[in-house]
């Protein structure tokens, strides 16, 4: 197969001359053929057995922080849980920091496993984490030099001890987030070769451990900052572990080398990569803003009244994400095998998949959730309006996920990339005036309007012309 134009070149397979057969020359009788190999697990099955397992392991990741929510909510105390909610929603808006390069790895990896490629991917892998490397680690240590200068109380808008206190949280919550970026990329690697139960629960793995290291941390009466600390460092923990294992034992020869780093492939990496830079970065933007507009708007209680619910649903969209993410890798293989019929077939039961995942825990969510929270809080929280605006936007994020995986597959981004820079300045101008004139209910409702208009209709005309592309 052809590389993609701007890719590295494949090595093509050696020609081989049969021999002629004729006078002096000795035939050969034809080697026995090979027993027959087992079929490998069609699509659908893997399918299957991927979302089983994300279920399961989205099962874990959700319980943990279901547990330590009363725990950290009490030892805390409502502004500082507020301002911790408020910087985690700034790590949010950075998780742009790798310029898109994960994304365009996992994109660029399908086609080299496709073909049996190993040398391109190792150099796709190795030039993949000198580039985040290159873009995390000098961003770390400007943020240790200079964050001493950043006014954080009034970024916030934190008060008392929160203000007190706001410079430690972000310099920590940050700090072990732009660390993550590069340890993150493996789980790249391992859904662009279809290990993705495996990545599963190295996730799951990475949410379980925050649990012993809180309330640990709790337990020995450590300060507020510990326990934040505690929470933060275990994924970068798993991640490290889940790296030395995929490439030590299970992917040894994709296993990045500074030998093998390849200039063009940085920059075809920063090249698909900058697309997608640009629609994280807009959509991160818009959907992390809600607590940072709540906060200057009505304060940081009611960004507690807003992000617990929040993140109740936030693992409802992890979940939706899970499930629907290995569609990607598996989307590029059809494109490269011109199976597009499959595609078709795919996209549409995984639609009815991925939207009945988001609506059948949002009912229970919508109808009980008040009372849950009343019951499981230590303080009152809880807003059917609100509830029902979180159920409504995490619906209309899963039915239209599985065509996001066609075209990112296909490497099509600049018709979503449109979709979203219409939708980041309205959706902030409409939740800054929702959000003051019917509080913090009002903002995923304004989401959810805004988002139908401008974003849906773009993953649709993405989704056709990927397919378009590909039958040209």
């Amino acid at each position: 197969m052809r590389a993609p134009s701007g890719s590295f070149e494949r090595p093509e397979p050696p020609d081989v001359a049969a021999p002629a057969a004729g006078r002096g020359v000795q035939t050969v009788a034809p080697p026995a053929p090979a027993a027959p190999t087992p079929p490998a697990p069609s699509r659908a099955r893997r399918l299957l057995s991927w979302i089983a397992t994300a279920a399961l392991s989205r099962a874990v990741s959700a319980l943990v922080p279901l547990v330590l929510l009363p725990v950290t909510l009490s030892y805390l105390g409502t502004d500082l849980y507020g301002l911790w909610a408020a910087v985690l929603a700034v790590t949010g808006m950075v998780a742009f920091a790798d310029l898109g390069v994960g994304l365009g790895l996992m994109t660029r990896l399908a086609p080299c496993r496709v073909d049996g490629d190993s040398d391109t991917a190792r150099r796709y892998v190795s030039s993949a984490y000198a580039a985040v490397c290159g873009v995390a680690l000098p961003t770390c240590g400007l943020l240790w030099l200079f964050g001493g200068f950043i006014p954080w109380p009034l970024l916030f808008n934190a008060t008392g001890t929160a203000a007190r206190d706001a410079h430690l949280v972000a310099l920590v919550c940050l700090t072990a987030f732009l660390l993550n970026i590069p340890l993150s990329l493996v789980a790249r690697v391992q859904y662009a070769y279809q290990q993705v139960a495996a990545s599963n629960v190295w996730q799951a793995t990475a949410s379980a451990l925050s649990l012993p290291l809180a309330l640990g941390a709790v337990y020995a009466k450590l300060p507020p900052i510990a326990v934040i600390a505690s929470i933060a460092i275990g994924p970068l923990l798993v991640n490290i572990a889940n790296t030395v294992w995929t490439f030590g034992w299970r992917l040894p020869h994709l296993a990045p080398r500074p030998r093998f780093v390849d200039s063009r492939g940085v920059r075809e990496l920063f090249g698909l990569g900058g697309l997608f830079f640009m629609v994280t970065l807009t959509m991160v933007l818009a959907d992390n803003a809600d607590p940072l507009i709540i906060a200057h708007a009505l304060g940081l209680a009611s960004v507690t009244a807003y992000a617990v619910p929040a993140r109740l649903f936030n693992q409802l969209g992890a979940l939706v994400t899970l499930v629907n993410q290995p569609l990607w890798p598996m989307h590029g293989e059809a494109l490269a095998r011109g199976d597009l019929d499959w595609i078709r077939r795919t996209v549409r039961r995984m639609t009815i998949v991925s939207t009945l995942i988001a609506v059948l825990p949002s009912t229970v969510l919508v109808l009980f959730g008040e009372q849950l929270l009343a019951a499981w809080l230590p303080i009152s929280i809880g807003n059917r309006s609100l509830l029902l605006g979180l159920a409504c936007w995490w619906i209309v994020l899963a039915a239209i996920s599985p065509r996001f995986m066609v075209q990112n597959a296909a490497g099509v981004v600049r018709p979503q990339l449109w979709g979203y820079l219409l939708y980041l300045p309205l959706s902030i101008v409409g939740k800054m005036l929702g959000v003051h004139w019917w509080g913090v209910a009002a903002a995923p409702y304004v989401a959810v309007v805004i988002y139908t208009g401008t974003v849906v209709p773009a993953a649709i005309f993405g989704y056709r012309r990927a397919l378009r592309i590909r039958t040209t």
